[in-house]
């Protein structure tokens, strides 16, 4: 039983670092869960505060992942209209049926927002570059909480080593 909750909780790890490449996959979220199966494991007592610690840092770069694209396309130059067309894009981009969607459809998002609050289009491009900026900021966060979470469960595998095994 432990060693396939040990490979579950490994496999959460594994999926939480590709979900912050793969925008369809909550990156950190997954890594977390990762770290709560591994203290379900008989034998490893659990730590609360390191998983409510380590669930709020989740949390929040969960929402920054998702404030992030609207922040860059504000700091670009862009409007409300810009900001609120990145958002629409990036949830349009995590369903779209092609590849790179979500790099493409906030951009497009902001774009097209920027058009329709009567900017020109280079204002508009300024905008969406932004959003696209923004997209490639919360993504290298979410890769490096992501790592980060890896290599917490690293440490404390090797620390409860002789309980699993």
């Amino acid at each position: 039983m432990e060693i396939i909750l040990l490979l579950i909780a490994a496999l959460f790890m594994i999926l939480g670092i590709l979900g912050s490449f793969l925008p369809v996959l909550p990156g950190v979220p997954l890594s977390w869960i990762g770290l709560l199966i591994f203290y379900l494991i008989p034998g490893v007592g659990i730590n609360y505060w390191f998983l409510g610690i380590t669930l709020a840092v989740a949390l929040f770069i969960y929402v920054l992942n998702l404030v992030i694209p609207a922040v860059g396309t504000k700091r670009f130059g862009g409007s409300r209209k810009g900001m609120i067309g990145a958002s629409i894009g990036l949830v349009v981009g995590i369903f779209a049926p092609f590849p790179f969607a979500v790099l493409i459809c906030p951009f497009l998002g902001a774009f097209i927002g920027e058009i329709i609050n009567k900017s020109n289009s280079r204002t508009a491009g300024k905008a969406a570059f932004g959003s696209f900026v923004g997209i490639m900021a919360s993504g290298f966060m979410e890769f490096i909480v992501s790592f980060a979470f890896l290599i917490l469960f690293l440490y404390q595998f090797w620390s409860y080593k002789e309980f699993i095994f």
